[in-house]
Parts: structure tokens; C-alpha cells; sequence
């Protein structure tokens, strides 16, 4: 075989395993959670990448402000620079849950590193709280075929979302508030983000969740936690 043909066989080969090991898992997140019950009028808020402490602590007050509770999916690596603001969190109702110890896209961790990013992330925010995680978010979504079993070494559960206000294209704080508000049903778990990864993100969010809030409680929303919206029942599967 000539050498471009070696070449080749290796590059789909390479090509072949990526695909089985990263993309391949995504057909089997239907086993994650998506959503939470219909039945009772309530949705989650989710806020990812911090804590930050100039941020965090903003969104904090907005919701202590309006009675709100929220699930703050944290990364270790932050939580362990910040655990006043950690600390603040959970004092202040809110669910602390896992999104690894620094943030990888997981399609680009071996199995080794996956564990080790989420059982770091786990025990640090643990010793944090006292309180072990319940549930984890992978970053940008990205899973990979070894992320299962290491969730189940840790006891928790990986969670989506159905409405995503702002991705990695920017949106003002009146579009995100319309976005939700108008897009929203019964038991859907919305994603936020309190800290820095689309450049400007936490200020366009702090200025647009008070009338977000607003918005879902005129609507006859109940503003919960991602434990509390699921509880013991099965949450439903697949996005809005």
C-alpha cells in the first residue's frame, strides 16, 4: 500500500474512533435530563462557569430580590478561588451542583482526565457546602462515552436544558428577557450564565433577569431549583 494510502487508513481510522468515543454519545443523551415534570407550573433556573466574584454575587441580590432559587452549576477550579461566594450560594437556598474542575470540552478529554475533571469538581464543591452534588452539566454540552460511568462513581445526574437565552452569539438583555418569557413552559430548565465566557455575558444577564424574573412570575411560574423541579419523578425528555 503507498504511502498516501497508509495515511489514509490512519486518518479514517483516527476519524472513525473520535466520532465513536465523542459524537457517538450524543444519540444516548436521552438518558440525561432535558426538562423537568409538566404537571405543576414551575421551571428552573440554571446559571453556569462561575462563581464569579463580581458577578455572582450581583445575580444573588436580583434573586434574593425577587424570592427566586436557582441552581448554580459550578466549575472547581473558580469555586475553590471563591468560596465566600460559594459558601453565599448555598446559604442563600440555592442548589450547588457540578461543571467540572476547569472547564474542557469533554470531547477532548480521555477517559482518565474525564473522571479526574468530574470527581475533582465534585469533592471540591462538596468540602465547599458540605453537601455533595447531585447534579452536573458538561460544558457546552459536550459529552463522551466515558462520562456516564464517571457519573455514576460520583451519584449524579447530567443535566440540559430546554431554554438557552444566550449561547456563544451574544444577545441583548431585552432579547434574552423576551426570549424567555415568550418561549417558556412548564418545566423548563433555562441556562444562564453568571460568569465570563461570551465577552460581556454577565452584564447583559444581570440587567435582563429582573425582568425576566418578573415576566415568569406574571406568568404563574413557580422560580425553583433543578432538584426541586425534578424531585422524585422521572423528568420528562427533549428539548423545546
Amino acid at each position: 500500500m503507498s504511502l498516501a494510502g497508509r495515511a489514509a487508513r490512519i486518518g479514517l481510522g483516527v476519524a472513525g474512533a473520535f466520532i465513536g468515543y465523542a459524537w457517538l454519545p450524543h444519540l444516548f443523551t436521552g438518558t440525561a435530563t432535558w426538562r423537568g415534570p409538566v404537571q405543576n407550573r414551575a421551571v428552573a433556573l440554571t446559571f453556569d462557569d462561575g462563581p464569579d466574584p463580581r458577578w455572582t454575587p450581583r445575580v444573588l441580590d436580583v434573586l434574593a430580590a425577587h424570592g427566586a432559587r436557582a441552581t448554580f452549576f459550578l466549575i472547581g477550579r473558580r469555586a475553590a478561588a471563591a468560596p465566600d461566594v460559594v459558601r453565599a450560594i448555598a446559604d442563600a437556598g440555592h442548589e450547588v451542583a457540578n461543571h467540572t474542575w476547569s472547564h474542557p470540552s469533554l470531547w477532548l478529554c480521555s477517559p482518565r482526565r474525564t473522571e479526574h475533571e468530574i470527581a475533582r469538581g465534585h469533592v471540591t464543591l462538596a468540602e465547599l457546602t458540605g453537601v455533595a452534588p447531585r447534579h452536573f452539566r458538561p460544558p457546552w454540552g459536550m459529552v463522551n462515552a466515558a462520562m456516564g460511568r464517571a457519573l455514576t462513581r460520583t451519584g449524579e445526574r447530567c443535566v440540559f436544558w430546554s431554554l438557552q437565552p444566550e449561547g456563544l452569539r451574544p444577545r441583548s438583555a431585552e432579547a434574552q428577557a423576551e426570549y424567555v418569557v415568550t418561549r417558556v413552559s412548564p418545566g423548563a430548565i433555562i441556562d444562564l450564565h453568571d460568569a465570563e465566557g461570551v465577552a460581556g455575558a454577565p452584564a447583559r444577564l444581570v440587567a435582563a433577569l429582573g425582568t425576566m424574573l418578573d415576566g415568569l412570575r406574571d406568568a404563574g411560574y413557580r422560580l425553583t431549583t433543578v432538584a426541586e423541579l425534578l424531585g422524585d419523578a422521572r423528568a420528562a425528555r427533549g428539548r423545546e
